[in-house]
């Protein structure tokens, strides 16, 4: 059995179907089909004149039917969707009663994407009631994937859900806006609650030092807006995704910091160190953009004094405080850039809010904690023994000040990351994805926008860019970084 364009002649038998299935459904409490309201037979009509209407026949009774579209339905614009730039849609899908529970739901479904590619489509787009338990079950059999939410003026009561699916090998994904996960309270003792004051971060604890906008750390993964684990969305789409890390480590992590007190004194091993000593993780290279300090400007750790002698870092270290005048302490503004290797001691000063792009790792050796206490009474664990094995004393670094101008500037090129920072001064190409790309709205409003698509980011909001994503351009005023991995 294969569905068919419907004839005129089926109009009558049409709105008995119609009828009959909306009934049905209000019957059980189910709004939304309204028989007249919607659908209703001038909408039928209009359906088949189009040769836009198409029915499955049984025994020559017409046993499910369903309205396929080329492009996009009106109702659909400014939805984010997963994937595609060239959709179709699926719209009123009805099965029989006397024939629901027999599969041609799904036989129905599948004729209508097979028609859709045929007309050049590259996905498929549909919505359906999230009460509508027989639907969202079909659907998600099918393969298709929810996208959104959305509500229909003619049924106010009803909340939809949206779904799409690639059609095609090819198919573009769409970038992925993320939610963080955090670090908070007893973890970041030192943080504050400018995550939440500056950014509108979903913040729980007062004390919350870090959001992690793209990890994969576990247990510290971020999401899409349907709830979906990053690591969850590179097994489902591998390359498309991540390009050659579907099938290696997730190399990055992303966070933006906030430091309302001063971070410990610490350093983090390179890749054979942590190999190694840390059950074959990744080491820990990274770099800080400042994005606002105390008035003034703000300080950090950041390297060992030139002429310090590892053991004299020992002994100094042993004794508690008498480290802090070996530190190299340097002052930094909003716009300043901190590139981190592994070996280099380093630490966060307070009041300053910074964002970090890092291997994904989460090894930290501490030096020093400024001899505090927790809530205890105890102090932080300290690691001098690997926190000496690791540290490079011929590191002495200093940031960097991002001059502002408009376009894209590339502001790192490292082993383990790129780094850009973009002005948009009308509409803004982004630069190749190498693998995937991590966009960060910094300040005021900006839009990211695709062919099909488009993207409005707040500040301190993150995107996602998948391999396969199309190309894309920024406009907007004011901000953001783009990262990479460079590899």
């Amino acid at each position: 059995m294969e569905i068919e364009r419907a004839l005129r002649e089926d109009l009558e038998e049409l709105t008995g179907l119609y009828t009959l299935v909306a009934d049905q459904m209000n019957e059980k409490g189910l709004m939304q089909w309204k028989w007249g309201t919607y659908p209703n037979e001038e909408i039928l009509r209009k359906d088949v004149e189009a040769g836009n209407l198409f029915v499955l026949r049984t025994d020559g009774r017409i046993t499910a039917a369903v309205t396929l579209g080329l492009g996009q339905d009106p109702e659909y614009e400014g939805l984010h969707w997963t994937c595609g730039v060239r959709p179709g849609c699926i719209r009123r899908l009805v099965v029989h009663p006397s024939t629901q529970g027999a599969g041609l739901g799904g036989l129905v479904l599948d004729d209508a994407q097979q028609i859709l590619r045929r007309g050049g489509c590259d996905c498929v787009r549909c919505d359906t009631s999230e009460r509508n338990g027989a639907a969202l079950r079909l659907y998600e059999k099918l393969g298709f994937r929810r996208s959104g939410f959305m509500h229909w003026d003619d049924v106010p009561d009803e909340n939809f859900i949206t779904f799409d699916k690639p059609l095609m090998r090819e198919t573009p994904l769409w970038p992925v806006p993320m939610s963080p996960a955090f670090r908070g309270g007893v973890l970041t003792p030192w943080g504050g609650d400018a995550l939440r004051r500056v950014y509108g971060k979903r913040t729980e604890d007062e004390r919350t030092g870090e959001s992690l906008e793209v990890s994969c750390i576990p247990g510290l993964e971020s999401r899409d807006p349907m709830g979906r684990k990053l690591t969850d969305l590179i097994r489902e789409f591998g390359e498309k995704m991540a390009g050659r890390y579907a099938d290696q480590a997730f190399p990055l992590l992303l966070k933006l910091i906030d430091a309302r007190d001063k971070l410990s004194v610490q350093v983090h091993p390179n890749d054979a160190y942590a190999a190694a000593r840390e059950n074959g993780k990744l080491g820990k290279t990274e770099a800080w953009l400042i994005l606002k300090t105390p008035e003034g400007g703000g300080e950090l750790i950041y390297g060992i004094r030139p002429g310090t002698t590892l053991q004299a870092l020992r002994e100094a270290s042993e004794q508690g405080s008498a480290v802090e005048k070996l530190l190299n302490r340097v002052r930094v503004r909003p716009g300043d850039v901190c590139y981190i290797p592994a070996g280099c001691v380093h630490a966060i000063g307070a009041g300053i809010l910074l964002y970090e792009i890092q291997q994904s790792s989460d090894i930290t050796y501490r030096f020093y904690d400024w001899d505090r206490v927790g809530t205890d009474g105890k102090k932080r664990e300290l690691h001098l023994d690997k926190a000496l094995d690791v540290t490079d004393l011929r590191l002495a670094p200093a940031p960097k000040h991002v001059q502002e101008s408009f376009g894209t500037k590339r502001i790192l090129n490292e082993e383990y990351f790129t780094l850009d920072v973009i002005r948009p001064d009308g509409p803004e190409p982004l630069p190749p994805l190498n693998q995937f790309g991590l966009l960060t709205a910094l300040e005021g409003d900006i839009r990211l926008r695709w062919k099909g698509g488009s993207l409005a980011m707040k500040a301190g909001e993150t995107c996602f860019l998948p391999k396969s994503a199309p190309a894309m351009t920024l406009d907007g005023n004011g901000w953001a970084a783009l990262s990479m991995p460079n590899g």
